[in-house]
């Protein structure tokens, strides 16, 4: 038995909370992963993991392990790196996550740009909008939107991005806007909710918050697929600011209710820094904060 590799595996089966998730994401047959498990408990002589329908729990002696494993594994890694001559000059592999639209508009750009400046860097971006953990999905820095759960991680703070309603001319053009969020519920509204299910959109009056209960009359499962909607006239679009930027600029949409937006969101840089910070990441952090910044204020509208 690989005692590394099926710790790796252990792990992976808790982040994901399923056997079955675990061999997806680490593209390994089912009865394969469950097997490394079933050796590592036989080897142990302990149960680490409570199979259940709802899912994995581990065990009093589960969590002793899970807490050694990524011990040992980030002192792996760290050997790895040194070994490899990533605190000497900036070379090797990053992980780079980052939300779906916000990495393909901004980080994208930027990550090419870092590429041609570091020869000896490669980047693997992964745009998501769920958020990724440090340790289980491998990850070395993200692009976060938002209060940050985790205060053991370094964030550095790039700007912020408001949550902005809007709708185009031509939508508007026959109907009057909403002078208050409760005028809404007369307008034609584009959500992520199914069209059978009550939408509630949140504002902010007076200091305090504002639900509207909302039913969409268009319902769909991508932001870039509610903003093309927005445009073509469908309704009204409640997206981050930095998302419709350009279409708001050129006219192609216009902000509804700006005085009762909920405060604007912090997008902030964030990497872990439990052991000596390799120069890639080091590299990589000093590269692109500027950059993201200037794109940011350049996106603010």
């Amino acid at each position: 038995m690989d005692r590394l590799d099926a710790m790796q595996v252990m792990l992976t089966a808790v982040g994901c909370g399923s056997l079955s998730k675990a061999s997806r994401k680490l593209g390994q047959p089912l009865a394969t992963v469950s097997r490394k498990v079933s050796e590592l408990e036989s080897h142990l002589k302990a149960d680490l993991l409570i199979r259940s329908s709802k899912g994995l729990e581990l065990t009093p002696a589960g969590r002793t392990y899970i807490s050694a494993a990524r011990t040992v594994l980030e002192q792996l890694n760290e050997a790895e790196r040194a070994a490899a001559g990533e605190y000497t000059k900036p070379k090797g592999d990053l992980v780079v996550t980052a939300p779906t639209m916000f990495g393909r508009l901004h980080v994208l750009p930027v990550v090419t740009t870092f590429l041609m400046s570091f020869p000896e860097v490669s980047v693997e971006l992964m745009l998501t909008d769920r958020v990724t953990h440090f340790l289980d999905d491998q990850v070395d820095v993200a692009l976060r939107i938002g209060d940050l759960p985790d205060s053991s991680l370094i964030a550095t703070r790039l700007g912020a991005t408001r949550r902005v309603t809007c709708a185009s001319p031509a939508y508007l053009a026959p109907r009057a806007a909403p002078a208050v969020p409760q005028d809404l519920v007369d307008h034609d509204v584009i959500s992520f909710e199914s069209v059978s299910s009550p939408t509630t959109w949140r504002y902010w009056a007076d200091g305090n918050e504002v639900a509207v209960p909302l039913r969409s009359r268009l319902s769909v499962n991508t932001i870039d697929a509610a903003i093309d909607a927005g445009l073509a006239g469908a309704g009204v679009v409640r997206t981050n600011s930095y998302q419709v930027a350009d279409h708001v600029r050129d006219n192609l949409l216009q902000l509804l209710l700006e005085g009762f937006e909920p405060p604007p969101r912090p997008v902030r840089l964030v990497y872990d820094k439990r052991g000596r910070l390799p120069l890639k990441l080091r590299a990589f952090v000093d590269f692109v904060v500027p950059r993201l910044r200037d794109r940011l204020t350049v996106a603010a509208i």
